[in-house]
């Protein structure tokens, strides 16, 4: 593995990919708007994107909106939904083409993807191309970030915070014990369980770590017995009463920072690149994974 990978200069371009795609997201766009009842679709890390982003436009009150992924999207009529927002980094995702292609000419459909030479944009009604966020590393990092800064924007959210955070996530120091951790929980509320989703799969894809998530309340009922000393139990956003205190019991380590999640989230990414580094491993090309899943994906029109 080359000493400075792709991952690592990608993960370290989100500062300046999320102020570009704020501009984008706060400008007038095909993205929907308040009150349109919103299905939301994506694979893999995508898909968690989505969860966020769910969270988030229901929580601000601008209308219903439900995250799948796009293999398990129910999308009929009696479902009643103004818009379907797919979000993939390569445009050629198996089971985003497929969504897309049953909708045409009954939900009104935008894309956000970073190859716009791909089947996704002839598939869909309107796109937002984030081609500066695109990425080589088959690990996603600033795709994913980019994409939900972006919807953060549209939705009305400064985002000038985030950037700041980020900036400061990437000058942080890692700390040798996350590197030798052997286990890691990541938690989330609302909108920041998706980033607890995404940061499990980074740890898994970049450095094959045994990670789960969970949402924080639901730590408690169940997960929280696999904590113990030389694990980590990290959490992104407000600590529900007492959870700190019940890690703690357990001997596990309990990380939270007052830092904007999402930036955190830039953090695991980093804490993620370390821990394959120290076991020898490539993170631009982890084990059994590619850019894109295709499994016979229809042409597009």
């Amino acid at each position: 593995m080359s000493e400075t990978s792709y991952m690592e200069q990608e993960l370290h371009s989100q500062p300046e990919t999320w102020r570009q795609a704020a501009r984008i997201g706060a400008a007038a766009g095909p993205l929907p708007k308040a009150g349109q009842r919103v299905a939301v679709i994506g694979c893999g890390t995508s898909w968690f994107m989505a969860q966020s982003y769910a969270a988030l436009r229901e929580s601000a009150g601008l209308g219903v909106t439900d995250p799948f992924a796009a293999s398990e999207a129910f999308l009929g009529g009696d479902r009643g939904y103004d818009a379907v927002v797919a979000i993939t980094r390569s445009g050629t995702t198996t089971e985003v083409l497929r969504v897309l292609d049953a909708v045409q000419g009954r939900i009104p459909t935008v894309t956000i993807l970073g190859d716009p030479e791909t089947p996704a944009v002839a598939l869909s009604d309107e796109t937002v191309e984030l081609p500066f966020a695109d990425e080589k590393s088959v690990v996603q990092t600033r795709f994913a970030t980019t994409a939900l800064t972006l919807l953060r924007a549209h939705l009305g959210e400064d985002v000038s915070r985030a950037v700041t955070d980020a900036e400061e996530a990437l000058a942080a120091m890692v700390e040798k014990e996350w590197v030798d951790a052997e286990q890691f929980t990541f938690l989330g509320t609302g909108w920041t369980f998706g980033l607890a989703n995404e940061a499990a799969l980074k740890m898994r894809e970049a450095s094959q770590s045994w990670t789960e998530s969970y949402p924080a309340m639901e730590y408690r009922h169940g997960p929280i017995s696999i904590a113990a000393p030389g694990r980590v139990t990290w959490l992104f956003g407000e600590a529900p009463e007492g959870l700190e205190a019940d890690v703690v019991r357990t001997g596990a380590r309990f990380v939270r920072h007052t830092r904007d999640p999402l930036a955190d989230l830039v953090l695991v990414q980093r804490v993620a690149l370390e821990r394959a580094r120290a076991r020898g491993l490539d993170p631009d090309n982890p084990r059994s994974l590619t850019r894109s899943v295709m499994l016979g994906a229809p042409a597009a029109s």
